[in-house]
């Protein structure tokens, strides 16, 4: 089956960037994982909607990454000059072994579960200042005032950027998600990526300078000192994985929290259970992330011939989109009414921070964040109300699906 096949409302199957799919990608999924569950989209790409596929992708070694081919192959020989996509090739969520291995062999150490855990005091006094400041208002946005400044100040703190800069981290824009999507860039937008890395890449330069003559318990500082021995880290290498631990620090978190909280007040018997018994909350967490993931996709190239995957061929150099939203709610593995939120459900093992050697360094970070975030609110301002639940905006954005605003009032 190929493109030809079409959805119910008589459009493609695999649509990201429409506005219906943006605001409830799951019916979509559901059609896909039935009609055809290794499609072929217009572009070129497969797409994996079951769980089991996913899975496998995301873990078997014949599927890499091959970012500089890939990128080629979408936008021509060109794009590589463009600086935005020639950071990312030096991210490592885009490095294949051994590149990879070097790379996120520099960072895990700040990510290991102990140095995460004895960050809860930090994460605990955050998130109440961050009550504080909006309490006696009586109403926020629960993104820009709530679930950003959270996670934004602590990878700050982790990678060492001075508090006095912080102002205008805690105003930059959201729009970085579209370099992640499925769907090509327009000129526009690559320009609009060139310039916000341009714009990184000098703020972050400045602060490696300030790290090399003062150097702190950071990451900046560690992955400087790594920089000057020289075989483990170039400077293009330092910048793009700073940018890249940046973003993927707090973006995937804010979205973790405001689609958790939208949840929950779409579904009050949920938010009333969890108000009851707040020792559900880490079974919680596990359920927002398989209920409404905040990373939907990840993508994968195949490295030779693969005979059979779901029953298709992929020949050597294709990509395949593992789209983990889908495999969240795959009644395979969630036989229990999977498009229900249910923070009690039994054996919840989302997919939502990948897998393999690309698993997310920071999981566990973002699930602790996450569990404080939303447990504090729960708790300092139980008659919280969204305004809007119905519909609420949602970010233009697919790969990473989040709201941009989500006003509340108590």
């Amino acid at each position: 089956m190929n493109e030809q096949v079409q959805g119910a409302s008589g459009g493609p199957l695999f649509n990201p960037l429409a506005p219906d799919f943006i605001r409830d990608p799951y019916p979509h999924y559901d059609r896909l994982r039935t009609i055809d569950p290794v499609h072929l989209t217009s572009f070129g790409q497969f797409v994996c909607s079951r769980h089991a596929d996913v899975s496998l992708v995301m873990r078997d070694k014949r599927f890499g990454k091959d970012f500089v081919e890939r990128t080629q192959r979408r936008y021509g020989p060109e794009i590589m000059n463009e600086p935005v996509f020639r950071s990312m090739s030096h991210w490592m969520l885009q490095a294949d072994p051994p590149d990879h291995t070097r790379l996120r062999g520099l960072v895990v150490k700040a990510f290991t579960a102990r140095r995460v855990e004895d960050m809860r005091p930090r994460i605990q006094e955050v998130v109440d200042q961050t009550i504080d400041a909006v309490i006696d208002r009586g109403h926020m946005d629960l993104i820009e005032d709530f679930a950003f400044r959270l996670p934004v100040t602590i990878i700050c703190d982790m990678l060492g950027i001075p508090e006095d800069h912080r102002e205008v981290f805690y105003k930059s824009s959201r729009d970085g998600g579209r370099l992640l999507d499925p769907v090509p860039m327009t000129p526009e937008e690559i320009a609009k990526g060139n310039a916000a890395n341009a714009m990184a890449q000098m703020y972050f330069q400045q602060l490696f300078e300030l790290r090399r003559r003062s150097p702190g318990d950071d990451l900046i500082t560690q992955l400087v000192q790594a920089e000057e021995d020289g075989s483990k880290l170039s400077n293009e290498e330092l910048t793009a994985n700073i940018i890249l631990l940046f973003g993927a620090g707090h973006e995937t978190t804010v979205n973790l929290i405001g689609n958790g909280l939208l949840a929950l007040h779409r579904n009050p018997d949920q938010l009333a259970l969890l108000k009851a018994r707040p020792d559900l909350m880490v079974n919680a967490i596990e359920e927002f992330l398989r209920y409404d993931s905040s990373v939907q996709m990840t993508g994968r190239v195949a490295l030779e011939d693969i005979d059979d995957l779901g029953g298709r061929k992929i020949p050597k150099g294709e990509s395949v989109l593992c789209l983990l939203g889908s495999a969240n709610h795959d009644p395979a593995v969630y036989p229990d009414r999977p498009n229900r939120l249910d923070v009690t459900r039994p054996n919840v093992k989302p997919l939502s921070f990948g897998g393999g050697i690309h698993f997310c360094l920071g999981a566990q970070l973002a699930r602790i964040e996450a569990e404080i975030a939303i447990g504090t609110l729960l708790r300092r301002l139980p008659d919280l109300r969204i305004d809007d639940v119905e519909n609420p905006e949602w970010r233009p954005t697919f790969v990473l699906r989040g709201l941009k605003r989500l006003p509340a009032s108590w």
